[in-house]
């Protein structure tokens, strides 16, 4: 089906008015028009490259099924999201492969989901094994990398498996590293209390990421020298950040953010299946008990721990803008085109690219963009 058409808005960075026209779902030409002042604001869609489930659907209790996908996908375009990467937590063996596989299959038997989805991130199972870095993955599962089980997932995923988190404090860490990035996969640092020198090691074997840097550590760390102040530091690195007003304090974002530059910052929500739900105490197959506060936070019940993440990039670009002292352009950055250069350079308006286009209205103090419309490839599909 051919989609063409013209959509317009207000540019993010001066409030003018823009108009994006798109052919068979390309953008054709971004041009200034005319636009009143009530008019919303036009950007790339949100890419999202961590994404664990929302609103009930969850993608590490078991083989997803396409239906969860499918849901899940209905939800992120609601937020924005036209691009997002499925993410797998630490497990056995099998079922990582069993989830790979369904994931794959889902979106190959989905227009919607093979357009929204680049590929495949797994997080671990080569973390931290210690409480603290590890986080909520089961110690059980927590293994070192293998370039052997690399392949079965490969096998499974239909060579889609595009992503990789995994602590370098682990001897066989480099070689692996290297070798996953000589195929083109993306390799980030996470969940680790490893040395600056490990850190440094990774880097150079091609780890070029770090995934939500600040979480997934232990709750004290030596002044210095340790593993944040080494990523922070390496030019070559992007990291992630979740800023969803609950995993990192106002002036711990606000500082990192300046220390990796707009240039080198993402924002991923790492969504869990409990985002989204109404307040309460729910029982899950990963953490147990888990309460969802009437904020939207995750926590282990009856403890300050979090479990998890409960906002999409709808609310985390708002929430940068504050807490980060960000205009509302240099926040759709870090959702758009910064995460897009890992996605196959989406993210961006320009002539030649997708036509993944977000209308939402914002002003000063909300705590959340509101999505007007949404199209992937100039077709609209939400709200």
């Amino acid at each position: 089906m051919t989609h063409s058409g013209r959509v317009i808005g207000r540019d993010p960075a001066n409030g003018k008015g823009i108009a994006v026209e798109y052919q068979d779902g390309h953008i054709t030409a971004v041009e200034p028009v005319n636009a009143g002042r009530h008019e919303p604001f036009l950007s790339a869609g949100f890419v999202d490259l961590q994404v664990n489930g929302y609103g009930g659907h969850d993608l590490n209790a078991g083989p997803p099924s396409p239906s969860t996908l499918q849901h899940l996908a209905r939800l992120l375009l609601g937020a924005g999201t036209t691009t997002f990467v499925p993410t797998l937590i630490t497990a056995s063996r099998a079922d990582l492969c069993g989830a790979l596989h369904a994931i794959a299959k889902a979106r190959q038997d989905n227009s919607r989901l093979t357009a929204m989805i680049p590929f495949i991130h797994v997080e671990g199972p080569s973390l931290d094994p210690a409480d603290g870095p590890r986080g909520a993955h089961p110690l059980e599962y927590v293994r070192p990398p293998s370039l052997e089980e690399f392949a079965a997932w490969q096998e499974a995923a239909q060579g889609l498996v595009g992503m990789v988190t995994l602590s370098p404090h682990y001897p066989e860490a480099p070689a692996y590293i290297s070798a996953l990035a000589a195929q083109g996969i993306h390799v980030s640092i996470g969940h680790t209390g490893a040395s600056p020198e490990q850190i440094s090691a990774a880097v150079d074997a091609g780890a070029r990421l770090s995934t939500h840097l600040g979480n997934g550590a232990a709750s004290t760390l030596p002044r210095h020298p340790n593993f944040m102040w080494s990523q922070l530091a390496d030019d070559r690195l992007t990291a992630s950040f979740i800023a969803d007003g609950h995993h990192l304090p106002p002036a711990a974002l606000k500082a990192m953010l300046r220390a990796k530059t707009l240039e080198r910052a993402i924002l991923v929500s790492d969504a869990a299946a409990l985002g989204g739900q109404r307040p309460g105490i729910y029982q899950t197959p990963i953490g147990g008990e888990v309460e969802v506060s009437p904020e939207g936070r995750l926590s282990v019940a009856g403890t300050p721990y979090l479990a998890g993440a409960g906002h999409l990039l709808d609310r985390n670009v708002a929430h940068a803008i504050e807490a980060g002292a960000l205009t509302l352009a240099e926040a759709l950055r870090l959702a758009t085109r910064n995460p897009g250069i890992f996605a196959g350079d989406r993210g961006i308006l320009a002539p030649g690219r997708r036509a993944d286009l977000v209308r939402f209205t914002w002003k000063s103090g909300d705590f959340r963009l509101a999505i007007e419309d949404v199209f992937v490839a100039g077709e609209r599909v939400a709200p």
